[in-house]
């Protein structure tokens, strides 16, 4: 059967971060026989050739395409992604605080707002393919399209699936009526979900319900399983990433030290 992704571009911009990106792009693209095209945006007068982008690759020998686009990353990267038609977009992160919290920068934001694909923020090195997804769910639409998006890009990867619910009136009613209520109410939704799949998708899927913030649901469920991948959908492509994820998926962006993939709905 033929891989939906047959293009993917990777962003660089020449230091030793974008290496990780670069290689996961490699590795996707020998595994899914996908073409790669790397972008290196340039200013006009740079004197920066193509085979100035070779000579830093992990592997300047590689299979890959390179252009040089002029002008501002952010724009260059999302242009050329829909003007070659890309079924990905693979980019590292801008750089690590003293927190280890993963910066997006401007760059990294931009791309996840406004490619026209789906994009993924590699934080680690390769490894390696991707065999244990997590994917968080709050069962809308977008959730589930990502769901299906990840089954469809990773066809033989185990695909953990989180739901975090809550609890009205925790802090105040200490009655274990409501949390069963609350619990049950969330199994249902879940249940729905699995029911709705298709059966090879749900034949890989291995649930997660718990009651709590959906960020620390997400991070104790990473913690238990180990993911190489975490997959969050988003909504519409406008606002800064808060806005158009989240703040459970910004929150998944800059601190869960795993690679993310973002699908948006639509």
């Amino acid at each position: 059967m033929t891989h939906p992704v047959r293009s993917i571009l990777v962003a660089t911009d020449l230091t030793a971060r974008s290496d990780r990106a670069v290689d996961r792009a490699l590795e996707l693209g020998r595994e899914w026989n996908a073409d790669v095209h790397v972008v290196h945006a340039i200013a006009r007068d740079a004197p920066t050739t193509a085979l100035d982008v070779r000579r830093v690759l992990p592997d300047p020998g590689a299979k890959a395409s390179v252009s040089l686009p002029y002008g501002p990353a952010p724009k260059a990267i999302t242009d050329t992604a829909g003007e070659r038609d890309s079924d990905l977009v693979v980019t590292g992160v801008a750089r690590y605080n003293d927190l280890g919290d993963y910066l997006l920068g401007t760059a990294v934001d931009h791309v996840v707002r406004n490619a026209p694909c789906p994009v993924l923020v590699v934080k680690q090195r390769a490894h390696g393919p991707y065999q244990r997804l997590l994917v968080a769910t709050d069962f809308s639409k977008g959730a589930k399209a990502a769901l299906l998006g990840a089954a469809a890009l990773f066809p033989e990867a185990r695909l953990h699936l989180v739901h975090a619910y809550h609890v009205p009136f925790e802090s105040r009613i200490k009655s274990e009526d409501v949390r069963e209520i609350a619990r049950l109410e969330a199994q249902q939704k879940l249940e729905a979900l699995l029911a709705d799949l298709p059966e090879d998708v749900r034949g890989r899927v291995e649930p997660h319900l718990a009651a709590g913030e959906p960020g620390a649901v997400l991070d104790q469920v990473a913690r238990e399983v180990w993911p190489d991948l975490v997959v969050i959908g988003a909504r519409g492509v406008s606002g800064f990433v808060q806005a158009a994820l989240g703040s459970v998926a910004s929150t998944l962006l800059q601190r869960i030290p795993v690679d993310t993939l973002v699908i948006k709905e639509g």
